[in-house]
């Protein structure tokens, strides 16, 4: 799970270190073998689980938690389909428990997930505070998915999130960065990870928000609803890493004017001597 590949630019959540700025999702393939083959493509060492669906063997989750080597990918449990943060909290618990199943038995990570909104899918920012502040308290590493309002990525990040997940734009929806203005103030005023989540649509997408400075993206539907899903995950991997190298490199400024590439030294003027 944990690379040397770089190791002078791992990404490090909670305790934990990635080689890998991608994250991806179990959710939503053609089939089991492709899932496989996507994640093993993208290069990801975490990908979210719906603990829910796992639990209740949901139609596509069947054989999940075997589908997956453990012992190289990182387990994400996240709440989806948790309406109020009572409800969050409980499948939390359940989740670190099947990160144990799995054999991960220090593994406290949770993605958090509230969501009453059944229509446009977006985050409940009181509920998803409340079970964050509840979640920290009992030793939990809390991902929060969030809108991307940077007064309530502050007040996650101070009440001990190891991360924030503002969305791009709403889940599934392949719009893209949206909301780029309000993401690049949580990247400025973040002192933990920024990862975006949600909306991401093409591996431009996710470029971009790693050349905005963002820690990294998690991206599901992109990949698995592609006409070649192992295909889209291997261009997210490598988009991923052309983002972080570029926003790493430092772009050039922009200008109001142009500016020669050319030296403009030693020009033949066209005038006699």
């Amino acid at each position: 799970m944990t690379s040397t590949t770089h190791p002078s630019d791992l990404l490090t959540i909670g305790s934990r270190h990635f080689s890998s700025r991608l994250f991806t999702g179990t959710g939503k393939y053609p089939s089991m073998a492709v899932m496989q083959q996507s994640i093993e493509r993208s290069g990801c060492d975490m990908v979210t689980v719906d603990v829910r669906r796992v639990q209740s063997v949901a139609a596509g989750h069947e054989g999940l938690m075997e589908a997956i080597d453990w012992s190289k990918i990182w387990m994400l449990p996240n709440t989806a389909g948790c309406t109020d943060a009572e409800e969050a909290i409980r499948v939390a618990r359940l989740g670190r428990e099947l990160a144990k199943l799995a054999g991960q038995e220090d593994n406290t990570f949770i993605k958090l997930e509230v969501i009453p909104d059944s229509r446009h899918l977006l985050p409940d920012p009181i509920g998803t505070l409340d079970a964050a502040e509840q979640l920290v308290k009992e030793g939990f590493t809390v991902l929060p998915y969030i809108n991307a309002d940077p007064l309530l990525a502050k007040r996650l990040e101070e009440a001990g999130c190891a991360t924030v997940m503002p969305l791009g734009s709403p889940i599934g929806s392949g719009q893209g960065l949206n909301n780029a203005a309000n993401i690049a103030l949580i990247i400025e005023n973040s002192s933990v990870p920024v990862v975006v989540d949600a909306g991401i649509g093409v591996p431009s997408e996710a470029a971009q928000a790693l050349e905005m400075g963002a820690d990294a993206v998690l991206v599901n539907s992109a990949i698995a609803l592609a006409g070649d899903p192992g295909g889209m995950a291997q261009a997210m991997g490598q988009a991923v890493e052309a983002g972080r190298l570029a926003y790493c490199s430092g772009r050039l400024p922009k200008r109001a004017q142009a500016s020669a590439s050319s030296p403009t030294q030693g020009l033949v003027s066209g005038k006699d001597s």
